[in-house]
């Protein structure tokens, strides 16, 4: 009798022990994290910047202790805004590395390609560097977003404009993928419900660089108002090209994609002052520098880094960080997927830097649903709307 009860008592505590140590990329004292990010294609001024700040947050957090006596080690691979590459990058992450779960992956047909490696094993996304619609949908317990969706933010910019600016006639220059599609129907149902028309659209490649001949047909179709879903440095050329033009009276609109800190500045060095609207699910910083929580923040990156400013992406790669070393938090010392997704469901906070307020619960996987409409003014972006 007493030899069963001594092995029912071992088989309880390898059990137990197990049961502790079940969750990949959790032990007593490390959580492993992966990224999935575009470092050198056209959404690298996003993730760079973003991995940058997400670490140095981290960073803080591990010099204090970690989160729950666990420090938070962040795995970063480089998928070039190649979707087969980010499913190289997702498999490493998830079967060779074991991560816990994913933070900032970049692009949304990317993401959508590793759903498929994360999904059957319930592994969260977190604060994904796309706000397509389909990072919360379909719903499930592990897929967490950040801001309202592209489609919203460009729908209520386009109502917006035709209101404020008098817009009537939309068109888009695209790319061809799931984050233009979303561009494009965002803009198709502002320009219904304001009773504007949807014109013409082009399509366009990542690596294309001139667009001479796609701003001619827009002109042609007696365009008003451009929606763009182009890599970065393409809005810049795009608006640029088309001032050069003589096309100065056309206004332009971005999604949360385009509305970055080296958008304003690389406009303004191409002498493009204005006529340039983005709806977007946090605020920009420069405005904001007098308040002292965005103002210590700065200090501190710009000291930490040596970049003059942080701009869009490291906004969000820091903001993404204090979301999981707070979900992590919430989550409590015995870590799970599942006591993660209950952590995160809990929270509810104001996001100083981000400008916004973070609230989530079991039927709402999306940090903030706001939408701050903004416009460039000489190298800057000024906020012009809140909308809930």
């Amino acid at each position: 009798m007493k030899l069963w009860k001594a092995l029912a008592a071992s088989a309880a505590m390898a059990l137990a022990g197990a049961a502790a140590q079940a969750e990949n990329g959790v032990t007593d004292d490390e959580v492993k994290i992966g990224g999935a990010h575009d470092l050198s294609g056209i959404f690298a001024p996003f993730s760079v910047p973003a991995v940058k700040a997400a670490q140095l947050y981290f960073d803080e957090v591990n010099a204090a202790g970690g989160v729950h006596g666990r420090k938070i080690t962040y795995i970063v691979e480089d998928h070039g805004y190649q979707v087969p590459k980010a499913v190289q990058a997702a498999n490493k992450l998830v079967n060779r590395d074991q991560v816990f779960a994913m933070l900032l992956n970049l692009g949304t047909s990317h993401n959508l390609a590793m759903f498929k490696l994360m999904g059957p094993k319930g592994i969260p996304n977190v604060s994904p560097l796309t706000t397509a619609r389909q990072m919360v949908e379909p719903p499930e317990p592990w897929k967490f977003s950040a801001n309202a969706s592209y489609y919203d933010g460009v729908r209520v910019t386009a109502e917006y404009m035709a209101e404020a600016e008098g817009s009537s006639t939309f068109c888009l220059m695209y790319l061809p993928t799931d984050f233009g599609i979303e561009i494009k129907e965002g803009l198709k149902a502002g320009a219904a419900a304001s009773g504007g028309t949807f014109a013409v659209e082009t399509k366009h490649k990542p690596d294309e660089t001139d667009f001479s001949g796609a701003l001619g047909k827009l002109k042609d179709g007696g365009c008003d108002t451009v929606g763009l879903a182009l890599g970065v440095s393409q809005i810049i050329n795009a608006i640029a090209t088309a001032n050069k033009l003589g096309m100065t009276d056309m206004k332009f609109v971005l999604s949360s994609a385009g509305f970055h800190t080296v958008v304003a500045k690389g406009l303004a060095a191409q002498g493009v002052m204005g006529n340039v609207y983005a709806g977007a699910g946090w605020q920009d910083l420069e405005a904001r520098l007098g308040e002292p929580a965005v103002g210590a923040w700065v200090k501190a990156y710009t000291d930490a880094t040596g970049e003059k400013f942080p701009g869009s992406g490291a906004l969000l790669g820091r903001s993404a960080a204090e979301l999981m070393v707070r979900g992590l938090e919430a989550a409590g010392p015995e870590l799970t997927h599942e006591s993660f997704i209950a952590g995160m469901e809990s929270l509810n906070y104001a996001d100083e830097i981000a400008g916004y307020t973070v609230s989530m619960n079991a039927d709402n996987h999306v940090s903030g649903n706001t939408v701050f409409v903004s416009a460039v003014e000489n190298g800057s972006w000024k906020l012009l709307k809140t909308l809930e």
